[in-house]
């Protein structure tokens, strides 16, 4: 959740129009309601005293029109809502809010005659600067966990992190503003957000600010059951003025655990991978000059398993008609039950629950949306979720048609496949040259659409067309069919073996580089003598079929499949593969035996990663090549373990006077092995036998900072940095050294003077710090100049110049030296004035004149005022349009000759040259390329005018 703070301000314009309307009628007179009084825009500010608020509405009519009021387009019902009533038609607010009635206002009056609507009102609640307000955000339900991260956190401010409504202890004038409520779901990053809920703060001078002892709105539970390993955030804000400070204890008195993460901005306190020592009461304690208060609660060690995910959901887009089974499934104690969700509701009608699993039978497009499995006990629930896409599509043949041209022989077989893609599944039907296709003794039209023919004859041949359909379209998808018979003459046998090269077709099968032992009788025209022929055709293997996966451990499983097709050339051997969510496609793994034979058909896979979500796949190797891969295993994952893998890049160094800094490259989350992955970090003086260690429950960490102020500067640490999951803590790190942070430089630089070099500009020159009054390298000097607001700049040279200044201001100039550990003194402050700005007003009356390759420009001097530097001179700037050549020539005079090609254009301006800088330009002048009829005078005034003179 994150909100939003619009921090515009709130200008309200209270308009007034006065119409007179006269109407003469009598008193018996009926007629429709006419308003006399509406409603307007308004600001109400409230105080503790405040109770009730009217506004305003009046009709007359005949008959007496009756009022309703809608606020925000929602209608008040006043009988049923306590907080409003009516006044004959004015609206009376009872107990008023700042946000839950503040809106838009509308009165409505109505009589026998007809109904008319006031304008809308704006009302708004604004509070007195020193109240407290709650504004709340009313998350939408079933979101599994909530993240919030405040903008701008300060102690004043305060978000929980269990509803998301946003705490402000201390209303200031800085809050006032449009306030937005954002809830995103991390599973599947959607975001929804709330209206703007408006804050107006109103200062009151009549009254003193509003003061109050700390009341603690938001607490922990009394007591919290908390399991082994996991991590516990307690929460605790206080509303009052002065703004209350918040701080933490154990009520035994031992002081809070090093582990401990206080996070005072946003008001929580955080005990990572709770262990059974850091049960026990704790106590927040809010404070202010008006008094204290104190909110206890308990936490209770408890030894059992929380819940996690052994198998969970994933997204499926299904057709139309298909059947779907999605099956989670949770560890925890005690073993938890199950519910299932749909869009953030209970599943009813035909979906089948049972436990963990769901299953839907034909699946329809109503079906479509997000499911959630939600595993829950005592000690808390787990959420897993996925979308369910159904597709619905009309019949496709672009990936799949039917075989453009099929040669098959006489008395040979044919299996014509019509595969289109469609959503429901499509119903299929065949055509011959334009006449419909049954059943007969030699065609057969199969279940999935295949059309088989047997004992091919020449009448077969001919245009083939399938034609698919559903209720959302029909298409279709031609093949020729060509019948050849086969003459072969020969004096006898010879065995001659055959690789494939190109497609085949033999007994009416179209095969491809992958074949199958072919067998086929040819028959042969003969007159004395026949001979018959086996033609034996090998090739890669097929794919291995029905692999399977058992005996899941945590670096290893075990593969059993079954063989495919040899294509006439025995399996060699067995390859097997691997890809997981984190490798670049399919990578062959390490197998036991190491190279699997060509008649086993069962491995051991080892050295996988522990807690990794594996596929698998088998491919056969023979003699003639790479056969096709199996179909993929399903996903597995295999078993968690103690993590093997520290982090290799360890280094730290820099950081605030006091400060350790300690850094490391994550561990990738392919090798963190198991759930509630995190780091161990630990250190020690060197020569010291004690190691320091800290707790990150976070698998993100990189940096841990460890602030003590009685350590020297520079002094060297040892560091090593371990890891650990759910299972226990694995290695660490090679131990390294460390210094720690240096001392900030205790000199300012010396010698600091400085020159205004424009209007704009201020040069500003120092001699370096000496070596020993920093106990480390002068990284940077900042540079300040204080005016109306201070200026700084951070440069790491001993010279600097100032841009973007004011004209003829005086700025206050200091330098002080900066290194990793901070800022060092200033350097005494001296004042500058910046020299008077340029002349605002450009040069006018340009005249110009174009001969040959030569152009003639003068025009009318730049007077300066009072406030503007003298001119001292001019630049004239002339751009040569086809070349891109810009060329630059300055004179002290009002006039200039400039020498150019004639056969391109040229753009041209002037510009005053000052001491305070160059003054306003007189923006460009095109002089066009030289015509060889014509001389062109240009005379540049408040119209142009140009006189074109003959030339010769």
């Amino acid at each position: 959740l994150i909100w939003c703070h619009f921090l515009s301000a709130i200008v309200q314009l209270m308009c007034f129009y006065f119409i007179y309307l006269f109407i003469f009628h009598t008193e018996n007179t009926q007629h429709g309601p006419v308003f006399t009084q509406e409603p307007s825009d308004s600001i109400f500010p409230l105080s503790s005293d405040d109770k009730q608020v009217f506004i305003n509405c009046k009709a007359k009519g005949n008959p007496p029109p009756h009022y309703r009021w809608k606020v925000d387009g929602r209608e008040i019902k006043t009988e049923s809502d306590p907080n409003y009533s009516l006044v004959e038609g004015n609206l009376l607010v009872n107990n008023p809010h700042v946000i839950n009635h503040g809106g838009v206002y509308q009165c409505i009056a109505t009589n026998t005659f007809g109904t008319i609507v006031s304008r809308e009102a704006k009302v708004q609640f604004a509070l007195r600067e020193g109240q407290a307000v709650v504004l709340l955000c009313g998350p939408p339900p079933h979101y599994g966990g909530i993240v919030l991260h405040p903008d701008s956190p300060d102690t004043r401010r305060f978000i929980s992190q269990r509803t998301g409504n946003l705490y402000i202890a201390k209303v200031e004038a800085s809050d006032a503003g449009n306030y937005t409520c954002a809830v995103k779901n991390m599973m599947i990053n959607a975001t929804v957000f709330s209206s703007p809920t408006p804050v107006v703060v109103r200062r009151d001078g009549k009254h003193p600010q509003f003061s109050s002892a700390p009341k603690i709105e938001v607490q922990f539970p009394d007591t919290l059951h908390v399991s082994k390993g996991s991590s516990v955030k307690l929460e605790c804000f206080a509303l009052g003025n002065p703004v209350p400070s918040i701080s933490w204890r154990r009520a035994d008195g031992n002081p809070l655990p090093g582990k401990i993460k206080i996070n005072h901005s946003i008001g929580v306190l955080e005990i990572p991978y709770f262990r059974p020592e850091d049960a026990s009461v704790y106590e927040c304690v809010a404070e202010n000059s008006r008094g204290r208060n104190v909110a206890r609660g308990q936490l209770l060690f408890h030894n059992v398993e929380h819940l996690h995910w052994v198998q969970t959901l994933k997204d499926a887009h299904m057709v139309i008609d298909a059947s779907l089974q999605w099956v989670c499934k949770a560890m925890g104690q005690p073993i938890p039950t199950y519910k299932w969700l749909k869009n953030g509701q209970p599943l009813l009608g035909r979906i089948q629950v049972e436990a963990g699993r769901l299953t839907i039978s034909r699946i329809s497009l109503v079906d479509s949306g997000m499911y959630q499995c939600v595993a829950q006990n005592e000690y808390g629930s787990a959420y897993a979720s996925a979308e369910l896409k159904v597709v619905a599509s009309p019949p496709d043949f672009t990936r799949r048609p039917v075989k453009k041209s099929i040669v098959i022989q006489r008395g040979g077989e044919v299996v014509l496949e019509c595969r289109p893609h469609a959503s429901p599944r499509a119903a299929i039907s065949w055509w011959r040259e334009g006449e419909l296709l049954m059943d007969n003794k030699r065609r057969t039209i199969m279940e999935d659409g295949t059309l088989r023919i047997t004992n091919i004859s020449k009448s077969d041949g001919g245009r083939y067309t399938c034609v698919a359909k559903n209720h959302f379209g029909t298409s279709s998808s031609t093949g020729i069919l060509m019948v050849k018979g086969i003459y072969l003459f020969s004096t006898g046998f010879t065995t001659v073996p055959l690789k494939p090269r190109l497609p085949t077709f033999v007994e009416g099968r179209g095969t491809s580089s992958s074949l199958k032992l072919i067998m086929k009788y040819i028959a042969v025209l003969c007159s004395r003598r026949c001979l018959s022929l086996f033609v034996g055709v090998s090739g890669p293997p097929g794919a291995p079929e029905g692999l399977v996966v058992t005996d899941i451990t945590d670096t290893t499983v075990h593969l059993s499949w079954g063989s495919g097709p040899d294509n006439h050339s025995p399996v060699t051997m067995y390859i097997v593969q691997a890809r997981t969510p984190f490798s670049v496609g399919w990578q062959t793994v390490r197998t036991v035996p190491d190279s699997v034979p060509g008649q086993m058909m069962h491995a051991t896979v080892k050295d996988l990663n522990p807690w990794v979500d594996y596929e698998f796949r088998v491919v056969a190797i023979n003699s003639v090549g790479v056969g096709e891969p199996s179909t993929p295993s399903k996903q597995i994952r295999t078993e968690a373990a103690v993590p093997k893998v520290a982090p290799v890049i360890v280094s730290g160094g820099g950081g605030a006077r006091g400060e350790l800094v300690i850094m490391w490259e994550p561990v990738s989350e392919e090798q963190q092995s198991g759930e509630d992955f995190g780091y161990v970090v630990a250190f020690r003086p060197v020569g010291s036998s004690t190691w320091i260690q800290t707790v990150l429950a976070s698998p993100d960490a990189s940096r841990y900072i460890y602030r003590n102020e009685s350590i020297a500067p520079l002094s060297q640490f040892e560091v090593k940095v371990g890891v650990y999951n759910r299972m226990g803590e694995g290695q660490f790190s090679r131990v390294i050294r460390v210094f720690s942070a240096e001392e900030e430089p205790s000199e300012a630089p010396s010698s600091v003077w400085a020159r205004a070099a424009s209007a704009s500009e201020i040069e500003v020159y120092w001699k370096p710090i000496p070596p020993r009054s920093s106990s480390g390298t002068i990284l940077a000097y900042e540079k300040g100049s204080h005016q109306s607001e201070a200026k700084r700049v951070r440069i790491i040279s001993t010279t600097a110049l100032l841009s973007g200044l004011k004209g003829s201001t005086v700025y206050l100039i200091s330098v002080r030296g900066q290194n990793s550990a901070g800022l060092g003194p200033c350097s005494p402050a001296f004042n500058i004035t910046t020299k008077k700005p340029p002349p605002r007003q450009p040069p006018r009356n340009i005249e110009w004149s174009l001969t040959n390759s030569k152009i003639f420009l003068n025009w009318e001097h730049v007077k300066a005022t009072e406030n503007e530097s003298e001119v001292t001179g001019y630049k004239v700037v002339y751009h040569q349009t086809w070349h891109g050549i810009t060329t630059v020539v300055q004179t002290n005079k009002t006039s200039v000759e400039l020498h150019i090609p004639s056969g391109e254009d040229n753009l041209i301006e002037i510009k005053a040259l000052t001491e305070g800088g160059d003054g306003t330009s007189s923006g460009p002048i095109r002089v066009p390329k030289m015509s060889s009829m014509f001389q062109i005078l240009c005379s540049m005034q408040m119209t142009e005018v140009c006189i074109k003179e003959s030339v010769g």
